[in-house]
């Protein structure tokens, strides 16, 4: 059957609900992304895998070090972690898990009401990926977006008031991440010999670092072997904490083993290294490339959260403390908003991650 075309605003669900075998020539990737991505869920290196940071003793100042040692450990080596023993309520995940769901289970003229328009800047809302990468390819999924803190910073507005518990639950579970974030910074600023409360202070500190919330919807797809939910990026926030709906599909590159699977702990929250952090430290942290993979047998939902400083009033650029004594700037300053404009606009190095060094 001949690939067809589709407009770019329509939503991939009502496609992927439509009986069609072939997925249309938008979604198809490049020859070059098509190895192993029909078999990518069960193929993980023998001996490989993401680590696993329990924080359950983060209340002991011996279970704190601990707890940081292995943090510091992952964000160095491999970006990208998956925490157990958290500290956010089991039922409150389950909750937002409901609510997100019961969201994209309304009917499309009911999620429509609460319709993005990028193009006037409105980015907020209910949308579908539109093709502004370089290979003009389109991803395999509809997502909602919105600010979820601060709280003053927020525009209910746009928040769903259908389920009717979405508002709260997600302002609940949003309280808990941010306190959560904290602890993180925390012990990786230790982990640079800074001051604990060093690299959150740089990056907005608690009044002006923003939690975005992005719920990723990947409906079922004909031809997995071909697309991706979400093409291989680094985040540019400085934290990511992603949860999902328990189907597989998260991978990150990791240097000597390719594309490692991320595995299903329950009640875990995975946490990635986005380029905020990896510039202020230096490098010393790593902003870890990852994708999104779909299947034919399960819809796949995750809630993303990232921390991002403020767009104008942070300047991300090496920490003075983390340069000297032989070790160069790798990095430039530039906002958060610059940064923005530089992954948009300009195509990056293979490795996929920024590393313009300047004396």
């Amino acid at each position: 059957m001949a690939a067809r075309t589709i407009p770019a605003t329509r939503r991939v669900e009502i496609l992927a609900n439509s009986g069609l075998s072939c997925i249309p020539l938008e979604f198809v990737r490049p020859e070059s992304e098509h190895e192993h991505l029909a078999d990518a869920l069960n193929k993980c290196p023998r001996g490989v895998g993401i680590p696993i940071v329990d924080l359950g003793g983060f209340s002991s100042e011996e279970g704190r070090r601990r707890c940081a040692e292995q943090v510091i450990a992952a964000a160095a080596e491999w970006g990208v972690m998956l925490l157990v023993n958290h500290g956010v309520p089991e039922e409150l995940i389950e909750r937002l898990q409901a609510t997100g769901k019961g969201f994209f289970e309304l009917p499309v003229e009911e999620k429509e009401k609460y319709a993005n328009d990028q193009s006037r800047g409105q980015i907020q809302g209910y949308g579908s990926k539109l093709a502004n990468n370089e290979n003009g390819k389109l991803e395999w999924q509809d997502y909602f977006f919105h600010l979820v803190y601060p709280p003053e910073k927020t525009d209910l507005a746009v928040w769903p008031t259908e389920p009717a518990d979405y508002i709260a639950t997600t302002a609940s579970f949003a309280e808990e991440l941010r306190t959560l974030a904290s602890k993180m910074f925390s012990m990786l600023s230790l982990g640079l010999d800074l001051d604990e409360n060093k690299l959150e202070a740089e990056l907005g500190g608690r009044d002006d670092l923003l939690l975005q919330l992005k719920i990723n919807y990947y409906p079922r797809c004909p031809q997995p072997e071909l697309a991706l939910g979400v093409e291989a990026h680094t985040d540019v926030s400085s934290l990511s904490f992603i949860i999902h709906n328990g189907v597989a599909g998260l991978q990150v590159f990791k240097d000597g083993a390719g594309w490692v699977t991320a595995p299903l702990v329950p009640n875990s929250i995975i946490v990635h290294v986005g380029d905020a952090l990896e510039i202020i430290s230096n490098g010393k942290y790593h902003s870890v490339l990852h994708r999104g993979l779909v299947n034919k047998e399960n819809v796949r939902i995750s809630w993303a959260v990232f921390c991002e400083p403020p767009r104008e009033k942070v300047v991300l650029r090496p920490l003075p403390e983390l340069v000297g004594e032989g070790e160069v700037a790798r990095f430039e300053p530039r906002t958060f908003a610059e940064h923005l404009e530089r992954k948009l606009f300009k195509t990056r190095v293979a490795s996929g991650r920024e590393k313009a060094a300047v004396d």
